[in-house]
């Protein structure tokens, strides 16, 4: 995650930045906001919440929030053990894919993002694979981003989700289950639905991602991992 994007997630959030400067050692950036807050961005991408509100910075960040503070003893509220991290399987809609992080974020869940992950000299599917092996939950966005339509059958054709999110998807109910993958169906007119298995969560929306949220933040919750539904 770079500078701009933190700041815009601590600002989505409603917390107010009220500076960004390089730090001292000029390892990274210090980012301190108006309550208090201050969180250390690393140029290695480690994200160190300190000042006030740490449980709260990091379970937004997705981190781990340690169930006993050192200042009294007191433990964090919301501090659960439960893995938080969300894999989000997205194709070329940006808008809807950003709306989908920022709202997952929101809830304090960890979405992993394949475009934003370190590769570490990794190709490009032993990078998905590792990040599918730390989900606990899957979110597929199925976007109308391709045509097809079955050979010399013009009059068939119809909108598809491109075909890196229907590997991805195969992968995910490989690894998780049908049960811990939702799949968030743009509605549009001769949409097809990327699978014909029976049982999968299909979550439909039309213009907005965030139509979706309630009915997903109830499937998530439902597998073990807490999401308070009423800030939803």
């Amino acid at each position: 995650m770079d500078k701009d994007h933190l700041i815009n997630l601590l600002q989505t959030n409603g917390l107010v930045v009220k500076s960004h400067d390089r730090m001292s050692n000029d390892k990274g950036w210090q980012i301190r906001c108006a309550g208090g807050e201050i969180v250390s961005l690393y140029d290695t991408g480690k994200i160190v919440p300190q000042g006030k509100n740490i449980g709260g910075i990091n379970a937004l960040l997705g981190q781990p929030v340690p169930a006993i503070q050192a200042n009294g003893g007191q433990p964090v509220q919301g501090a659960s053990a439960t893995p938080r991290d969300v894999f989000v399987v997205y194709g070329h809609d940006g808008p809807a894919k950003t709306e989908l992080e920022a709202m997952l974020r929101r809830w304090g869940l960890n979405p992993l993002i394949l475009d934003q992950l370190t590769s570490g000299g990794q190709t490009i599917i032993e990078k998905l694979e590792n990040a599918a092996g730390r989900a606990n939950f899957a979110v597929v966005l199925a976007t109308p981003d391709d045509e097809g339509h079955r050979a010399t059958h013009n009059e068939e054709k119809a909108f598809r989700a491109r075909q890196n999110v229907v590997l991805e998807l195969g992968m995910m109910l490989t690894k998780l289950g049908r049960d811990r993958v939702a799949i968030l169906l743009k509605q549009q007119e001769n949409m097809e639905r990327p699978s014909d298995i029976q049982g999968l969560i299909y979550i439909p929306f039309k213009d907005s991602v965030s139509e979706s949220a309630l009915q997903l933040a109830k499937e998530i919750d439902a597998k073990g991992i807490p999401i308070d539904l009423k800030r939803v």
